[in-house]
């Protein structure tokens, strides 16, 4: 059989005519059945008592297959949502009329018969499970209100039969994923084959592991393609978006020799729809129902990032998207096993140890010792063992004393201090690092690999290197002594140095401040405007180190606000009183040079009311940074994603961040001196002022385009995956029009709250552009605008906003409009706006490509900073 494509490609308003045949005259009969009341057939249905769901048959392929399902749905919601079939693997070969659901004559089982042609043909049989001690008398199946329909027995209590024991693609409050160790059940969810085919089996599932301690696991058939981490009390720890809350409570069991699951629930006084969904193309949502826009909305979604992938980056390796590129990292104690393969940014070799471990030492001197690792998704559990009832250094001392212990962590955080104790006796694979969420987990290095170790092996190497230097240098120190003091006294007579940036490019700073020169590499990296000299000056104020130790508190973790690629962000306070944010290059970031130099050279010559201001920078010996203004309400991202700050962002406010975004692209583009294309342009690289004023940061990847240039051409593409044109991500074409698309997608977002990478419309199978293009054809427009703040919205200015987002996201480029004309159209009221073409469909590159995206979250900052580098192998 032909398989269909996991789409939806139908109408909602037709599928809802559609996807039951028997679903616009069905007829009620009750919540149960019994062998003295009529099968239930044809257009009939179950409702259950509370009105939530209702049990029927339903033809969900509209193109008349023939083929009919008994299934589960809402009742009482327009959207004809199933979360659970009966038979998928044997459909009744015909229309609903033919099939009918019934007790059978034993009264043990349900059955469903095909009776076409004058036939009865059983096509389902439900599985009983029975005592010997129980005797089936007076049977009755009841659909219950919370979609779980039961065969049951009168008197006995006993349950012979529930669909609860068999999920399809969903999970509703109350069932169970995962494994009674008793009787052999294994409760685990399967998709659909097709967005319009129920039937079995799917590509996907997603089933509990038992082994070790429990963890679920995504399957593409048989292989791997997604890990949870294991249950530690509290959440799985490669899910940080798990946690209970007032509406939504999380359970998780593990008894050994009886059963192992999964649960969550609702609260019982809401009135709140939600399910657990695998769809048919390998995601697990969570969707919520939205009574204002009549749908299903996803609250989070798994696999989210590349480090999601299954064992992404090989034994011991540890994945991040917030330090990539590369994705891909090995701790401390650790180098690359395949180092070739590693430079390609393929990690899935993983890590080696630089020494092995020497058990025979113990915990004495030169014995073993573990490094501590934060925000960590802990390793596959397969191979781990668990002692719930020792404490954190109890389970240190135990993993020290057994030569084959990797690593340990704490089993159960719900308690205050935590308790339990997790053991891994094997390599440590399908690891992660959150910048928030996750666990400390530590692994077991040599005594010379530890940190502290080092450091002091370093400091006695140099010891040793200065008793035998210095007493001859002495000699020549003597002799440079009058140089030296000349040195100081012209230093202190002048009040700036040329220091060559690039090429002999130079940049005036005070004092002794030094910056190696360095070769970019090929055309990406040129940072030398056309037809411009070399030898420009930059008059840009520096600042020593101890200022900038001084007004970070000495780089306390307290000020931390960010950390990227570039390094971490601090928060400080000059003498003045002035706030500042200062951006730290990491000594081991040898991408954040290039960076740091782009953004020194670009932003020094940019001046504009919508770009943020760099107040200076620092460089002193390999200490490099920038110093910037700092932003008090952090990024445009912190706001318009976050649920609890959205409606803070009333519509005034929001179209007068669109207007703020266009004028200072404008400025890039064709009023500044150097014409400038920022190729990452995004909600994270907008930041706020205290007065909700918008201002475009983050230059690090920006390039300088020639005035006589339409577009250019380049094989490295960095940028972010979501934002990116379609002729920019696929084919490395790049040109002002690529910062025009993401201008769109801002404009898109803004509108919406919704972030377009992420955003799936499960129903329609449509991406944000997508869905925003589909309501603007059918004039639906107010549905797409963010409902938190409709009652503050001027109507004619959201739907300029949602056209100007659909003409800046139009596929090709040439169609887009320039941003003088989108200033233009903001700001004129009256002015008649274009017809939007259809938006791009995809901004992914061609199959053998990899997206690796790198993001900087925080609560207050000065700037963001994220590198995506996708190149072909």
């Amino acid at each position: 059989m032909m398989r269909r494509p996991c789409r939806l490609d139908v109408p909602l308003a037709i599928l809802l005519v559609l996807l039951p045949s028997s679903q616009a005259a069905a007829i009620s009969s009750g919540d149960t059945i019994t062998p003295a009341t009529p099968p239930l057939a044809g257009n009939h249905t179950l409702v259950s008592s509370g009105g939530t769901f209702a049990l029927g048959f339903f033809t969900p392929d509209p193109a008349g297959t023939g083929r009919t399902y008994l299934g589960i749905w809402y009742n009482n919601i327009p959207a004809h949502t199933v979360v659970w079939v009966a038979n998928r693997e044997n459909p009744v070969l015909g229309p609903p009329d033919s099939a009918t659901l019934k007790i059978d004559g034993n009264g043990t089982s349900l059955v469903i018969v095909d009776s076409q042609h004058g036939s009865s043909r059983i096509v389902w049989v439900s599985p009983a499970v029975l005592s010997s001690d129980v005797v089936p008398r007076s049977p009755t199946a009841q659909l219950l209100d919370t979609g779980n329909l039961v065969l049951s027995f009168a008197g006995s209590g006993a349950v012979a039969w529930q669909s609860f024991d068999y999920p399809t693609d969903t999970l509703l409050p109350g069932m169970k994923l995962g494994i009674d160790f008793r009787t052999g059940l294994d409760r685990r969810m399967s998709s659909w084959r097709g967005a319009e085919d129920p039937s079995s089996p799917g590509e996907y599932t997603f089933r509990l592991d038992p082994r070790g301690s429990p963890e679920l696991f995504l399957y593409r058939w048989s292989a791997r393609t997604y890990g949870s981490g294991p249950w530690n009390g509290y959440q799985f720890t490669g899910v940080p978006n798990l946690k209970s809350n007032g509406l939504l409570s999380f359970r998780f069991v593990s008894a050994p020799g009886e059963e192992a699951y999964y649960m969550y629930e609702v609260d019982g006084r809401s009135k709140v729809l939600t399910r657990f969904v695998m769809n048919c193309s390998g995601q697990i949502q969570r969707l919520m129902w939205i009574d204002m826009t009549r749908s299903w909305s996803v609250f989070w979604s798994y696999p989210m990032d590349e480090c999601d992938g299954y064992r992404a980056c090989g034994p011991y390796g540890v994945c991040s998207v917030a330090h990539s590129p590369p994705m891909c990292g090995c701790t401390a104690g650790f180098r690359p096993r395949f180092p070739k393969e590693w430079a390609l940014r393929d990690g899935s070799g993983g890590c080696a140890r630089q020494t092995e471990i020497n058990c025979s030492s113990g915990a004495g001197a030169g014995g073993d010792g573990f490094e501590a690792l934060s925000n960590m998704k802990l390793p596959e559990s397969a191979n781990a063992t668990v002692d719930r009832t020792l404490s954190l250094e109890e389970c240190r001392e135990r993993c020290l004393g057994d030569c084959a212990c990797r690593a340990y962590a704490n089993a159960n955080v719900s308690t205050p201090g935590g308790k339990g104790c997790f053991m891994w006796t094997g390599d440590l694979l399908d690891m992660r690092q959150f910048e928030n969420g996750g666990q400390d987990l530590f692994v077991r290095l040599a005594a010379s690999d530890l940190p502290a170790n080092i450091a002091v092996s370093e400091q006695s190497q140099t010891t040793k290197f200065v008793k035998i230097i210095v007493p001859s240098a002495v000699a020549m120190l003597l002799l440079l002594a009058g140089i030296f003091i000349c040195v100081v006294k012209v230093k202190k007579q002048s009040k700036a140095i040329q220091i060559p940036l690039n090429n002999g490019q130079s940049t005036p700073f005070r004092r002794r401040n030094q910056i190696a020169a360095s070769t970019d590499d090929g055309q990406d990296t040129s940072l030398h405007p056309p037809g411009q000299g070399n030898h420009q000056d930059l008059d840009l104020p520096s600042f020593d180190v101890d200022t900038i130790q001084a007004a970070t508190d000495s780089f306390s973790d307290a000020n931390k606000i960010g950390q990227g690629g570039f390094g971490p962000v601090y928060m400080g306070k000059l003498d003045s009183g002035k706030d500042i944010a200062v951006k730290r290059l990491s000594r081991r970031s040898m991408q954040g040079l290039r960076e740091f130099k782009n953004e020194v050279k670009l932003i020094a010559r940019l001046q504009h009311r919508n770009l943020v201001r760099l107040l200076g920078c620092c460089i002193d010996g390999s200490e490099r940074m920038l110093v910037y203004e700092y932003m008090h309400n952090s990024s445009l991202n912190n706001f318009l994603f976050n649920e609890e700050k959205q409606s803070l962002l009333n519509w005034e406010k929001r179209f007068s961040i669109v207007n703020g975004i266009a004028r200072g692209i404008l400025y890039l583009h064709q009023d500044s001196v150097l014409r400038i294309i920022h190729r990452d342009l995004k909600a994270s690289n907008i930041l706020l002022d205290k007065d909700m004023n918008p201002k475009i940061s983050d230059f690090g990847v920006a390039r300088i385009f020639g005035t006589d240039q339409t577009a250019a051409h380049t094989k490295k593409i960095v940028g972010t995956y979501g934002y990116m044109s379609p002729e920019y991500a696929m084919d490395g074409v790049f040109s002002t029009k690529s910062d025009v698309f993401s201008f769109g997608v801002l404009v898109l977002e803004i509108v919406s709250g919704k972030k377009n990478r992420g955003f799936y419309h499960s129903e329609l199978d449509l991406n944000l552009l997508r869905y925003a293009w589909r309501l603007w054809k059918e004039g639906r427009n107010l549905e797409f605008l963010d409902q938190s703040i409709a009652e503050t919205s001027n109507v004619t200015e959201v739907v300029r906003c949602i056209q100007i987002g659909l003409l800046c996201v139009q596929e090709q480029p040439r169609h887009r409009p320039a941003m003088s004309a989108v200033t233009m159209m903001l700001g004129s009221e009256n002015a008649e706006l274009p017809e939007p073409c259809e938006p791009a469909f995809s901004t992914g590159r061609n199959h053998g490509s990899e997206d690796m995206e790198m993001e900087v979250s925080r609560s207050n900052s000065a700037s963001s900073f994220t590198v995506t580098i996708v190149e072909g192998r």
